[in-house]
């Protein structure tokens, strides 16, 4: 598990790698990453948009940006939380993501939300792992 804390805003992260979903003789693996997100702050907040840095195992860089996660923009009181699941295809057994959320207060203060850097690794897979 993987946490990190931003202004009263707390993210959790659980990578899951998926065999079933994935074709390694083909250079195509798939992770599920679970994803909470919990308001520890005083001032209810939405998520408007979500930024996304996955890194192979080669270096390649993909960037990902959109409104919500999952096609929510869920709106948060103190002490609630939002979970889902998504998730991403690397062409490499391995590699790492992080990123951040753009949240908004009710009087209308915007502030990034650091998503923390986890790692996507093929359980057993020869190699370094990150």
């Amino acid at each position: 598990m993987y946490e990190k804390s931003t202004n009263g805003i707390r993210i959790s992260v659980r990578p899951e790698y998926l065999p079933d979903q994935s074709e390694p003789e083909k250079g195509y693996f798939v992770w599920a990453y679970h994803i909470a997100i919990r308001n520890e702050g005083r001032r209810t907040v939405t998520l408007l948009t979500r930024h996304w840095r996955i890194v192979d195992a080669r270096g390649r860089v993909q960037e990902v940006r959109g409104a919500g996660v999952v096609g929510e923009q869920p709106t948060l009181r103190p002490g609630e939380s939002f979970e889902y699941t998504s998730g991403t295809p690397l062409p490499t057994a391995g590699g790492f993501m992080g990123g951040s959320y753009q949240m908004q207060t009710d009087d209308g203060e915007v502030f990034e939300v650091e998503i923390p850097t986890f790692s996507l690794d093929v359980p057993d897979a020869t190699g370094p792992l990150h």
